[in-house]
């Protein structure tokens, strides 16, 4: 299993980026993908996941209303569009993968993770 995240960058606050997460190696779509952030000096905490099987989303409230995240089947990828940025979402975003969509934010339920991308916000 691979996953393989992009789109990160600098932009302003109140901008937008868009990240994509592309995932290989699954033999079906029994799977959760999270996006997580961790900020420096900061535990990494969970931001958004999307059920591969019924579409289910969920958001921490730091975000909602701002992000949303979403998932083309026929390509593996899962986005995560995020707008309205605000220097605190400045964090290396990761996405993860695990069975199951309980307990979505938790780091330790994931059983695989892709390398990070960047994104910072100025003010």
């Amino acid at each position: 299993v691979q996953l393989v995240e992009s789109g990160g960058g600098l932009v302003q606050a109140g901008g937008s980026l868009r990240l994509s997460c592309v995932a290989s190696g699954f033999t079906n779509d029994r799977y959760t993908i999270g996006w997580f952030r961790q900020a420096p000096g900061k535990e990494r905490e969970g931001v958004s996941s999307i059920d591969r099987r019924d579409g289910s989303t969920y958001y921490a409230n730091s975000v909602k209303g701002r992000f949303t995240i979403s998932s083309d089947n026929a390509k593996n990828t899962v986005y995560l569009q995020m707008n309205s940025l605000k220097p605190d979402d400045t964090a290396v975003y990761y996405c993860a993968a695990k069975v199951g969509s309980h307990s979505w934010w938790l780091v330790v339920a994931y059983d695989y993770w892709g390398q990070g991308t960047q994104v910072t916000v100025s003010s």
